[in-house]
Formats: structure tokens, C-alpha cells, sequence
């Protein structure tokens, strides 16, 4: 996160230590320690509460959706080990946040404002704006103070973890040698055998397809199988029943103008005498002296501001760019500075004006007034707010109607699909225990395949396979498992035992040829074009085979390797030449050295942590695979 401030010099400089955003600073501590609810873990007696770990839930699965898109599975995340690696997580980040706190690492609230308000998401047309930064919250169930709590854990464990990760350590004989060896180039001719024409040569006959048959039943087994109709219940079925008329939408654009429009943005520029809070009164009376100087000197020749900014600011971030701070809005700046800009008018001087940084002699450059939208530019976006608000208390509304419908009137689904006023969907089949896409999720197989379901034809209850999302399913068809004829699958059967029949031959033949090239016996082979390969890069060349070529001993050349390849089969090699890295740059030695120091700083960091889990007081609830958390 601290990449946003080695960014941005002005902010680091200046406004990131002037400019704190309204934000809930205050009882930051109270939110980590209350919390409230079932406890799933604690670390060094802090605990790790049950509506920490759903937001976490939430945010990873939000993360594999954007990520699968069509193909993701909800039902993953019902699995007992992804909860328990999920909370794991959690329990890592409040280690590395109890440990930094141990060891005196701080966030200040101006880092923290600075870095929140550098977030691209949280801005309107490039400064931060605090009606988005709570809609963005809200919509991801969190509140300001969350928020910021987990930044402020974030950007103090980051100091932690930077220690280690940034200062590993790479000796330039280390660097040289891992230069060398990545780098070296083999040059290589491969001999592959005709796989086709080995598979001419072999045959086999029925009684083997037939033993090999009965003795693997279990590849040729097809599994216990269902064809469903389904209703599906969610706000988003819901919301072409929603009807929004002309007079809500005016209603509510009347009552959100703030949503609709920008705050009046102010640009000003500023000459800096600073001079810490804490100074001495001497300390302070000097600095304001120097400030009405340059105060005289400003209001003698107002035109000439900005070059007074460069020369006498102490604001380094702007005084470069003539003491320019670019736009703002109300509240975006510490109170007296604030409360001064908003006074004046545009081409306006201020007095000197006080604030925790030093003196400051403001000059307002331009005004830009607050603007709403049109109401006709808006319109489609309240309607279509308004719509998914409706469909979601109709939700809540008929949700648990539809589940007593389905359960009480057990015998078709036609009854739920009136209630929603909706379509019964058709001709879905389900395998038992074979992973699905969507909506079925294992939470819908296992109700599927239940027996109250298979034997006594019931719908199945209401279940929720996606936030405001529930299906219900009803058999139509089944299938026992069975094991699929001989006759279907001996074709399959025979084109396999051909294949591992002619790799055997293959490494059989391939061995012998080996044997006889590393004896130094002439063969006349038709051999591939030669090519140079590295560690790291060797297309064409199986990654197993290439671990063989670069263990060869090359003192006498041509040297020969051979493997067994998954791909091609047995592959031999020929080593025809090595050619060492060339003249090692200092720009390359950076390169390597610092990946390096990645390395070696992770694993520094990794020893650490491991180190502190022993001496934590860590305790994590075990999940069961149904267990709804």
C-alpha cells in the first residue's frame, strides 16, 4: 500500500501530512476488540470473530467470481479446508499486526488518510470523496471504522514484513554462480521414436481387452445419475416484476442530490514556514516572524507568487510547482487551513494562518462550484437502484414462503413457481459426487440424492447456492450406477493397452541405444536439428529431459541422456557443445541480486513467522464439512 506515497512526492511531502480526510479516527482499538458474536479463533488473547471471518469469506469468494466468471463454483467454499485456510489466513494477519505492535510499529492518521485517500475507487475525478468512499464501504458490508482498522493493521504488519522481504541478502559470488548456471547454453540434437509406427507393431488380442476389463471395472463405472427441474428464487428474477413509477424516482433524486453531483472544489497555492507543534515558543515566534516577511514581500508583489513560493516555501512537495496544491474540496485540508480557502475569493491572499505544520500565506486560484446532475441523466440509475431495493424486500418478503411452499406442498414445484411467478426449468442431469458449475452446488447434490427426494418423489428444500439466491429441485429421472458394457468400451481398452505396450518397447529400444552411444559406438540415426537450451528456457524440450541434459557430465563431448517422457515417450539427447554466460554486466548482477534478496528476504520472513507461532497463543475452531461457517 505504501506504493501509492513513493508515488506521489507531493503528497508525501506535503498534503499527505496536511490533508486528513473525515474519517472515523477515533476508537479505532474498540472495533478490534469487540466485535461481538462467536469467536472462530484468537491470537495472543485478541479474537477473530465470526463476522470477520464472512466479510474475509465474501471478499475471496468476490475475488474467484471475478476470476472464473461463468465457471466459478460457490460450492468450494463450503469445504472444511478452504474455511480452515481462509481462517488461517486471518490468524497470520493478526499475528503479524500483534507483532508489529509489539515491536513499536505505528501508522499515524495522516498515513493512513493519505493512503485511503489515494485509492482510485474511493475518488471523484481524482480526489477523494467521502459519499463514494461509504457507498464503495457499504456495499461490501463494511463500515468506515472497519475499514480503516484493517488498513491501519495492513500498512503497520507491511513495515513488519518489508523488514524482512527487503533485506535478504545476496553475496556477489552467490549472484555469479546462480548467473552462471541459469544462463549456460547446451547445445542439443534429440532422437524421438515413431511412435506410429511402434503402435503397427503391436497387438492385442480380446482375452487381454476382456482381463483387463473385469480386472479395472471401476474406470468403466457410471455414477448414480439424476435429471431435475428446478426453480430458482433471487432478487435478480425479481426485479422485471418490479414496477418503479415517475414519482419515486423524482422523490428519491430529491432526497440524494449529494449523490448526484460534486462538491464545490477550490484550487490554491501556498507558502509554507514551517515549524513543528511541538517547538519551542522562541522556535515558533521566529518562524512566524520569517512568515510576515515573506508576507510583506507578497502582498508588495502578489504577482509574483509563485516564484516567492519557490523561494522561500518549505513545503518541498509544492513549492517546485509555486506553492500549487491543485484542487481540493471542504474537509480535505486540516481545519484553520481549510476554513481560510473556503473565505476567500478567487485571486485572494490570506494572512498568515496557523496550523500544526507552520505558517502558511494562502493564495485561493480558482473556484469550481458544486454541480448536480440532470435529473434526465440520472434517471435510469435511481430506477435501476430503486428496482434491486424493491426486489430485495420482495425477497425477504416471500424467501420464507417459498421454502414452506416447496417442503409443504412437496409433490411439484408448480406451486413455488406460481408464488414467484416464474417458470419451472427442465432438463438438467446431475451426476452423484462429480463436481458441478453454478448454481449446483454439493449443498444441492447432496438434497438431490437424498432419499426422501429419490424414494418418496419430494421436491428438495430451499437452498441458497449464492447470496439472495435459493433453488429448489425436483427428480424426474434416475439412474442407479452401473458399469458401462465391454462392447462400448473395448475399443478404448485396446487403444490403451497399445500404447503402454509400445512405451514399453519404446524404453526398451531406446535404453539399448543409449547404452550403446555413451559406449562411444558409431549409429546411424536420423537425429533432429541442433539447438541451444537454458535452465530456464528450453522449448521443445521436456522439462524432465532438460534436467537430465543440465546433470550430464560434459568433460567429454558428445555426451548422451536419455528419459522416459510422459509426451513423447523415450527422448535421447545429444550434447554437442556448452556454452558459458558471457561477460557479466553490472546491470545484470542488479537484476539477479535483487531477486535474490526477494528470496532469501521471504524466507527470512517465513522463519520469523514461524518462530512466533511458537511463542503465540493461537487457537482455531475446526471446521466440519457441512458447518455453515
Amino acid at each position: 500500500m505504501f506504493d501509492f506515497v513513493h508515488e506521489k512526492k507531493r503528497l508525501v511531502q506535503f498534503v499527505l501530512a496536511l490533508i486528513i480526510l473525515p474519517f472515523a479516527f477515533w476508537g479505532v482499538d474498540s472495533y478490534q476488540k469487540s466485535g461481538g458474536g462467536e469467536s472462530l479463533a484468537s491470537v495472543n488473547g485478541e479474537k477473530i470473530s465470526a463476522q470477520e471471518f464472512d466479510n474475509a469469506m465474501r471478499q475471496q469468494q468476490q475475488r474467484m467470481r471475478e476470476l472464473a466468471g461463468p465457471a466459478f463454483d460457490q460450492s468450494i467454499f463450503e469445504k472444511a479446508e478452504v474455511k480452515h485456510s481462509i481462517l488461517e489466513g486471518l490468524v497470520a494477519q493478526h499475528l503479524l499486526f500483534s507483532e508489529a505492535h509489539k515491536t513499536g510499529l505505528t501508522v499515524t492518521d495522516e498515513q493512513l488518510a493519505g493512503v485511503i485517500g489515494g485509492i482510485g475507487a474511493f475518488q471523484k475525478e481524482g480526489k477523494f470523496d467521502k459519499q463514494q468512499y461509504e457507498t464503495m464501504l457499504s456495499g461490501q458490508n463494511m463500515s468506515p471504522l472497519m475499514f480503516e482498522s484493517k488498513v491501519r493493521q495492513d500498512l503497520s504488519s507491511r513495515q513488519l514484513t518489508d523488514a524482512y522481504t527487503q533485506n535478504g541478502y545476496a553475496s556477489n559470488a552467490a549472484v555469479d554462480n546462480l548467473i552462471r548456471l541459469n544462463e549456460q547454453q547446451r547445445v542439443v540434437a534429440l532422437l524421438k521414436f515413431d511412435t506410429d509406427a511402434l503402435l503397427k507393431q503391436i497387438k492385442v488380442t480380446a482375452a487381454a481387452v476382456d482381463e483387463y476389463y473385469k480386472k479395472n471395472q471401476s474406470e468403466f463405472q457410471t455414477p448414480e445419475r439424476a435429471k431435475v427441474e428446478f426453480v430458482i428464487f433471487s432478487t435478480e428474477s425479481l426485479q422485471s416484476q418490479v414496477v418503479v413509477d415517475e414519482a419515486e424516482v423524482k422523490k428519491y433524486f430529491d432526497e440524494h442530490q449529494a449523490e448526484f453531483g460534486t462538491q464545490e472544489q477550490r484550487q490554491a497555492s501556498h507558502i509554507l514556514i514551517s515549524v513543528a507543534a511541538q517547538a519551542s515558543s522562541a522556535d515558533k515566534q521566529a518562524a512566524k516572524a520569517k512568515a510576515e516577511r515573506v508576507l510583506q514581500k507578497v502582498k508588495q508583489s502578489p504577482g509574483n507568487f509563485a516564484a516567492l513560493a519557490k523561494e522561500f516555501s518549505q513545503d518541498p512537495g509544492s513549492a517546485t510547482n509555486g506553492g500549487d496544491l491543485g484542487m481540493f474540496g471542504r474537509g480535505m485540508m486540516v481545519k484553520s487551513f481549510d476554513d481560510a480557502v473556503f473565505k476567500l475569493k478567487a485571486g485572494e491572499i490570506s494572512d498568515l494562518v496557523q496550523s500544526d505544520f507552520g505558517f502558511h500565506i494562502i493564495r485561493l486560484t480558482s473556484v469550481k462550484a458544486a454541480k448536480t446532475q440532470p435529473f434526465s441523466e440520472v434517471k435510469a440509475l435511481i430506477v435501476q437502484r430503486l428496482k434491486a431495493q424493491k426486489a430485495g424486500d420482495k425477497f425477504a418478503e416471500l424467501a420464507e414462503k417459498f421454502s414452506n411452499t416447496v417442503y409443504e406442498q412437496s409433490d411439484s414445484l408448480k406451486p413455488a413457481a406460481e408464488l414467484l411467478k416464474v417458470s419451472v426449468q427442465q432438463g438438467i442431469w446431475l451426476s452423484k459426487g462429480q463436481a458441478a458449475a453454478g448454481v449446483w452446488t454439493d449443498k444441492v447434490q447432496q438434497a438431490v440424492f437424498s432419499d426422501d427426494v429419490l424414494k418418496n418423489k419430494r421436491n428438495t428444500v430451499a437452498v441458497e447456492v449464492a447470496p439472495n439466491t435459493l433453488l429448489s429441485a425436483r427428480v424426474v429421472e434416475y439412474q442407479v450406477a452401473s458399469v458401462r458394457p465391454l462392447p462400448e468400451v473395448s475399443s478404448t481398452i485396446q487403444n490403451k493397452l497399445q500404447r503402454q505396450q509400445a512405451l514399453e518397447l519404446m524404453a526398451k529400444q531406446g535404453g539399448e541405444l543409449l547404452s550403446r552411444l555413451q559406449q562411444g559406438e558409431k549409429v546411424n540415426v536420423a537425429w533432429l536439428p541442433v539447438q541451444s537450451i537454458m535452465r530456464s528456457q528450453h522449448a521443445g524440450v521436456d522439462t524432465e529431459l532438460a534436467k537430465f541434459i543440465f546433470k550430464a557430465n560434459t568433460a567429454k563431448l558428445p555426451a548422451y541422456v536419455g528419459v522416459q517422457t510422459a509426451q513423447n515417450g523415450f527422448v535421447v539427447a545429444r550434447i554437442d557443445a556448452v556454452k558459458d554466460a558471457a561477460t557479466i554486466d553490472e546491470g545484470k548482477r542488479n537484476r539477479y541480486q535483487q531477486q535474490i534478496r526477494q528470496v532469501t528476504g521471504e524466507e527470512l520472513l517465513q522463519a520469523y513467522l514461524a518462530d512466533a507461532k511458537k511463542h503465540a497463543d493461537i487457537s482455531m475452531k475446526a471446521f466440519a464439512t457441512d458447518d455453515k461457517k
